[in-house]
């Protein structure tokens, strides 16, 4: 094999890794305190209708810029405060929850596929249980159920275990996938929306934490072209 030709070998065969590596698009860890109180809305916040509170923006990704990470109640007596978390500083925390409250993140999809979410959650034992992960991938105007799941009790009796701000516990880890429709776009929109259908008592909590967009990088066109010369050079070799 010719130094050119190994050349040219090695550039496609770090194309190819480039093109099948996977990273992380966006994540917020909440490593800062923020603000706490009824209605508050914490510093950093980017979004702002209708009113929302928010984490603000991610900390960590390819694609931060113009991120989002934000809680919305029905009830203007919703406290927000950031305890600990699931073996992080700190998490977003709630209480006074009514139906369809959520938890939502917004983040650009923009140079990634095969786009997957993974989060840390958990609840008071009178905070709701039964949640519903949703997706958009048209701005918000509709969204479609992705899973169900149950939110694990932190601390006091029955629970498996109890947030921490240095031990990490896998119990309370969720992960889905996004579906190919969110590839690509501009403006994904995921939402962890309270599924129980009554309102939990005013002190009812819940606190998400550790909450990361996953996808596969998609390669530049400059990398594409380098792999279809390797395929040119392997045929001349043969």
């Amino acid at each position: 094999m010719s130094i050119r030709t190994s050349l040219l070998a090695g550039l496609v065969s770090a194309a190819v890794a480039g093109a099948a590596s996977a990273d992380i698009v966006v994540g917020w860890t909440i490593n800062t305190a923020f603000p706490s109180g009824a209605g508050n809305v914490p510093t950093g916040t980017t979004y702002s209708p209708p009113n929302p509170a928010g984490a603000g923006l991610a900390e960590t990704g390819a694609n931060i810029a113009g991120s989002n990470l934000r809680s919305v109640h029905a009830l203007a007596a919703a406290t927000y405060t950031s305890p600990a978390g699931n073996g992080s500083q700190h998490s977003f925390s709630s209480n006074n929850w009514s139906p369809n409250d959520f938890y939502e993140v917004r983040f650009s999809a923009v140079g990634f596929n095969d786009l997957s979410v993974s989060w840390d959650q958990a609840r008071s034992s009178t905070g709701p249980a039964a949640f519903k992960l949703l997706v958009s991938v048209d701005g918000g105007v509709s969204f479609t159920q992705i899973t169900t799941y149950s939110v694990l009790q932190s601390g006091g009796g029955g629970a498996p275990g109890t947030w921490s701000s240095t031990t990490y516990n896998p119990l309370y880890t969720n992960s889905a996938n996004l579906g190919a429709a969110a590839n690509e776009l501009g403006l994904v929109i995921v939402r962890f929306q309270n599924a129980e259908a009554a309102a939990s008592s005013a002190s009812g909590s819940n606190r998400i934490d550790n909450i990361f967009i996953n996808g596969s990088v998609i390669p530049a066109p400059g990398a594409m072209a380098l792999l279809g010369l390797g395929g040119l050079a392997a045929r001349r070799r043969r």
